[in-house]
C-alpha cells in the first residue's frame, strides 16, 4: 500500500497518494474545473500545476479570476514571445521578461533591433508556438551546471544572473526549444494563451544603467480572453488621445527642445497661462489655512546638504556647481531653507504650528531612460510646504493635510488611493523617532477611517511617508501628494521651541505636497480632461468668430468687453469659411465660440456654441457674460484657518 500524506484546502482536509499532483488534488478536494486552475500555492509558495505533494501540505488554487494568475498568464506570454524571437532571430541574446501591471516585457541584445513589421511576424510565431501546445517543464540543477548549460547556448546575460545568484540550485523552465532561468510558476502549456498582443518596442539600458549595453524591449500585453484583451486595447487607444505629449504641442501648452536638454520642458503662452492660474488657486488655498509664503534659493552651500544627509543619502539626484571654489548643490527639495527660517529666531509654543509654503522649483538628476514628457523630468515645482508643530499638535496637523488633499483632487475629479511608506534600508535617525513618526501617519488615517496599503522600505531618508496616488478619467494611478512625518532633520539642524514652563522642546515637522510637481500634475490633468479644461482653467475660455468683413466691427466689440472683464478670449476675424474656423477651435478645445453674423449685428446679440458642438442659440451678450461668469468661476474649498 502507498504511503499517505494528509492535504488540507481551505476547511477540507483528506489523505492521498504520496507524489500526488496538486492540480489532481485541487480537483479532487475542491472539485476545481482544471480548465480554469493556473497554477496553485502549497504552504503559501506558489508552484506550478504539475507540482508533485510528497509531504502533508495546505494548498490553495490559483485560477484565472485572480490577480495571480492573470500575472502566472502573463510572464508565461513573455517566455512564449522569447520563444518566437529566437526563433526568428537566432542570434538574438535573451535577457529578462517579466510580468508587469498591465502585460508583458522581454529584453533582447539585437543591435539591428526590432521594427513594427518585426513585432507582427513574432506575434504570428507566437500563435504557432501557442497551437503546439508546449509543456512548460520544470528543471532544478545546481548553478554550475546552469552556467554550463547557458554558455553553451551563448546566453552571456543568464551567465551574469547567475553569478548574482546566491543560492546553489536555481530552476530553469523549458516549452519547445526555448531554455530559460526562471522561479516560475507557469501556465500547464504554451495553448492556455488565448488572447495576447504585442504593443511596441523600446530601448532600455541593461539592468537599467546608462553605461550598460542599450537592449531593445518588447511590450506586449495578455488576458484570459478576446473580450479583455479588446476591452485593453481600446482603452490604450484611448490613453493615446489623451498622451499629454501630443496634446501639449497640439493646443500649444508645452514643449522641449533638444537644444535645451532632456527633462527641462518649456511652457507655451496657454501652457503658462494653465499654471499661473494653477498657482493662484493653490497660493489662494494655503492663506486661507494659515500657511505662510517663503521663497528660499536655488543654490545652497555643499555643507548645508552635508549636515541634512543629503549627500550621504540623495547625492547622486543632485547638481553641483563650484562658486569662489566653495561647492554648492542645487537644490532637489525645498526643505533646508524652511529649516533655516524657522531656526532663524526664538519660538515659543504659542508661535506652533508654523507651517511655511513654497511654490519652490528644483532640479533632481534623472537618468534619461526614465524621463517621460511631463510627468518625470529634471526640473520641476512643488506645491511645496513645511509645518513645524508641538508633538502634541502633530496628529490635528496631518489629518488637516489629508483634508486639504481630499478637498482639492475633489475639484479636479479625481479619486485617490493611499500608501503608507516606512523606513527604507539607508536612513538617519533612532528607531524610536522612526517608531514614532509612522505611528502618527497611522493613526491619522485610521482616524479618519482611510484604507492603505504598506510600502515596506520606501519611506524618505529622514521619515515615513503617507503617498497619496490620484485616479484620472481612465482609472490610471499617479503619485501626487505626499506627507512625510520627520524627527530626524529637526533633530539634525537642533531645531527647538521653549514650552510654558520655559523649557527647550524638539518640534515635530511635516514635509507635505498637496498637487505635487506642477510639471506632472499639469501632464495628467492634460490627459484626464484630453485637453478640454474645465471653463475655469481653460487657457482660452472664448473665441470670438466673424463670419464676413461685415460683422468684424461688432465683434471686435464683444472681444473688447469680454476681455475688459478679465476673461480669456482670442479673436479670429479671417476671411475664411465660417466651418473652418468652428472646427479649429473645436480642436484647440476652447469651451465656447461666439459666432457674429448679419443677425448678431443687426439685434447686437451672440451664438455661443460649445465645443461639444452644442449650439445654445441667439442671446444678449449680457446673459452670455452671466452665463460664462458661472462656468468660469474658480472653485474654492470649504477648507479654512487652522488653529
Amino acid at each position: 500500500m502507498s504511503e499517505e500524506i494528509e492535504i488540507q484546502l481551505g476547511d477540507a482536509k483528506s489523505r492521498f497518494p504520496k507524489g500526488i499532483t496538486v492540480k489532481e488534488a485541487l480537483v479532487r478536494l475542491g472539485g476545481y474545473d482544471d480548465t480554469k486552475l493556473i497554477a496553485a500555492k502549497v504552504n503559501g509558495k506558489a508552484v506550478d500545476l504539475s507540482f508533485n505533494l510528497n509531504q502533508n501540505s495546505e494548498i490553495e488554487a490559483i485560477t484565472e479570476d485572480s490577480p495571480l494568475g492573470l500575472e502566472i498568464l502573463r510572464h508565461s506570454a513573455a517566455h512564449i514571445m522569447a520563444t518566437a524571437v529566437k526563433r526568428l532571430f537566432p542570434e538574438a541574446k535573451v535577457t529578462i521578461g517579466p510580468a508587469i501591471e498591465n502585460g508583458f516585457y522581454y529584453d533582447f541584445d539585437y543591435p539591428p533591433g526590432f521594427t513594427s513589421d518585426d513585432l507582427a511576424k513574432i506575434e504570428k510565431e507566437m500563435e504557432r508556438i501557442v497551437s503546439e501546445k508546449q509543456p512548460f517543464v520544470r528543471k532544478e540543477m545546481s548553478k554550475e551546471e546552469a552556467k554550463r548549460l547557458f554558455s553553451s547556448l551563448g546566453e552571456t546575460y543568464k551567465l551574469e544572473i547567475l553569478n548574482e545568484i546566491p543560492e546553489d540550485v536555481v530552476s530553469i523552465y523549458q516549452n519547445g526549444e526555448f531554455i530559460d532561468l526562471c522561479r516560475g510558476p507557469h501556465i500547464e502549456h504554451t495553448g492556455r494563451l488565448k488572447a495576447f498582443k504585442l504593443l511596441s518596442v523600446a530601448g532600455a539600458y541593461w539592468k537599467g544603467d546608462e553605461k550598460n549595453p542599450m537592449l531593445q524591449r518588447i511590450y506586449g500585453t495578455a488576458f484570459f480572453n478576446k473580450k479583455d484583451l479588446k476591452k485593453y486595447l481600446a482603452f490604450i487607444e484611448e490613453a493615446k488621445k489623451r498622451d499629454h505629449r501630443r496634446l501639449g504641442r497640439e493646443l500649444e501648452l508645452f514643449t522641449q527642445f533638444e537644444e535645451i536638454g532632456a527633462g527641462f520642458p518649456v511652457y507655451l503662452p496657454k501652457g503658462a497661462i494653465l499654471r499661473h492660474i494653477l498657482e493662484e488657486f493653490e497660493i489662494r488655498e494655503h492663506l486661507k489655512r494659515g500657511y505662510q509664503m517663503v521663497k528660499g534659493p536655488q543654490l545652497l552651500k555643499a555643507e548645508l546638504w552635508k549636515r541634512s544627509g543629503h549627500m550621504d543619502y540623495y547625492k547622486e539626484n543632485m547638481y553641483f556647481t563650484k562658486i569662489d571654489d566653495q561647492l554648492y548643490g542645487i537644490k532637489p527639495m525645498n526643505c533646508l531653507a524652511h529649516i533655516l527660517i524657522y531656526k532663524s529666531k526664538i519660538r515659543s509654543y504659542r508661535d506652533l504650528p508654523l507651517r511655511y509654503f513654497e511654490l519652490g522649483t528644483v532640479c533632481r538628476h534623472e537618468k534619461s531612460g526614465v524621463l517621460h514628457g511631463m510627468l518625470r523630468v529634471r526640473q520641476f515645482t512643488q506645491d511645496d510646504a513645511h509645518i513645524f508643530c508641538r508633538p502634541d499638535q502633530l496628529l490635528d496637523e496631518i489629518r488637516a493635510v489629508i483634508d486639504f488633499v481630499e478637498e482639492v483632487l475633489n475639484i479636479f475629479g479625481f479619486d485617490f488611493e493611499m500608501e503608507l511608506s516606512t523606513r527604507p534600508e539607508k536612513s538617519i535617525g533612532s528607531d524610536e523617532i522612526w517608531e514614532h513618526a509612522t505611528n502618527a501617519l497611522i493613526q491619522a488615517m485610521e482616524s479618519k477611517g482611510l484604507q492603505y496599503d504598506v510600502c515596506e522600505g520606501e519611506g524618505a531618508f529622514y521619515g515615513p511617508k503617507i503617498d497619496i496616488k490620484l485616479k484620472d478619467a481612465l482609472g490610471r494611478k499617479w503619485q501626487c501628494a505626499t506627507i512625510q512625518c520627520d524627527f530626524a532633520l529637526p533633530q539634525r539642524f537642533d531645531l527647538s521651541y521653549v514650552d510654558k514652563n520655559g523649557e527647550k522642546k524638539r518640534p515635530a515637522m511635516l514635509h507635505r505636497v498637496i498637487l505635487g510637481a506642477l510639471e506632472r500634475f499639469i501632464g495628467v490633468l492634460t490627459e484626464h480632461f484630453a485637453g478640454a479644461f474645465p471653463t475655469w482653467l481653460a487657457p482660452v475660455q472664448v473665441k470670438v468668430l466673424s463670419i464676413t468683413d461685415r460683422s468684424v466691427n461688432y465683434a471686435s466689440q464683444v472681444f473688447k468687453r469680454l476681455q475688459a472683464l478679465d476673461f480669456r478670449v482670442e479673436a479670429d476675424f479671417r476671411n475664411e469659411k465660417l466651418g473652418y474656423k468652428i472646427r479649429e477651435a473645436q480642436l484647440q478645445k476652447i469651451p465656447f465660440m461666439l459666432v457674429i453674423g448679419d443677425k448678431e449685428v443687426a439685434t447686437q446679440t451672440v451664438t455661443p456654441r460649445k465645443r461639444t458642438g452644442e449650439n445654445l442659440g441667439n442671446m444678449s451678450l449680457d446673459e452670455f457674460i452671466e452665463m460664462l461668469q458661472k462656468e468660469a468661476q474658480i472653485p474654492r474649498t470649504k477648507g479654512g484657518n487652522i488653529h
